[in-house]
């Protein structure tokens, strides 16, 4: 199994270099790490007293790396998840946040555990993830997985700027999906039909 260190240099990887697109609600991004995230860790990269668009550019893959485990693994406990779970749930907190966590809090909820969807795991969460991989050991990432693509489907549905993210302007899936389906078995991925008819109301 990846290593979280290993892990953090393909998130890295997945996020690309700067960005700072206007239909991002993330705001300018190098490496996947945000201006507010660095706004909110004090990262003043050029010294000059303040966060800004040239700290983000000045963001290194090294560094960028080290933040995702420190505050994006440890910090919110995704280290205590199962293994099976890590991963996953470790690229969508980089791509979502808290939202990571609550999709797998509702998925656990489906799943008949008795979960509050909060955001934050604590002792709750950890035994309810630790249940139901027991119930389902070969089924519970998969299902995270794909809880996470629909819950991409979800935004673009409802914010028609972040669709492109879903679907290419080729008619292709777009990068939000192709990266969920990195997390889901390739029996589960959506074949080019199912995934075309899922857009075809966009236009």
């Amino acid at each position: 199994m990846a290593t979280v260190e290993q892990i953090a240099k393909e998130i890295v990887a997945r996020e690309g270099g700067f960005v700072n697109d206007p239909d991002d609600p993330g705001g300018a991004t190098k490496y996947g790490v945000t201006i507010h995230t660095m706004r909110r860790l004090g990262l003043d990269l050029t010294g000059d007293g303040m966060v800004s668009v040239a700290d983000v550019r000045a963001m290194t893959r090294p560094r960028a790396e080290q933040i995702f485990v420190d505050h994006y693994f440890h910090r919110p406990r995704i280290d205590a998840l199962p293994k099976a779970l890590q991963a996953s749930v470790f690229d969508m907190y980089v791509n979502a946040g808290s939202n990571a966590v609550k999709i797998l809090q509702n998925l656990l909820r489906q799943m008949g555990q008795d979960v509050t969807v909060d955001g934050v795991i604590g002792p709750q969460t950890l035994r309810a993830a630790a249940r139901a991989q027991a119930k389902a050991p070969a089924h519970l990432a998969d299902a995270y997985g794909i809880a996470r693509r629909n819950y991409y489907f979800r935004l673009a549905d409802q914010r028609a700027a972040s669709r492109k993210y879903v679907v290419t302007r080729a008619g292709g899936k777009g990068g939000w999906i192709r990266r969920a389906e990195e997390f889901i078995s390739p029996r589960y991925h959506l074949s080019t039909a199912e995934f075309q008819e899922r857009v075809a109301t966009w236009g």
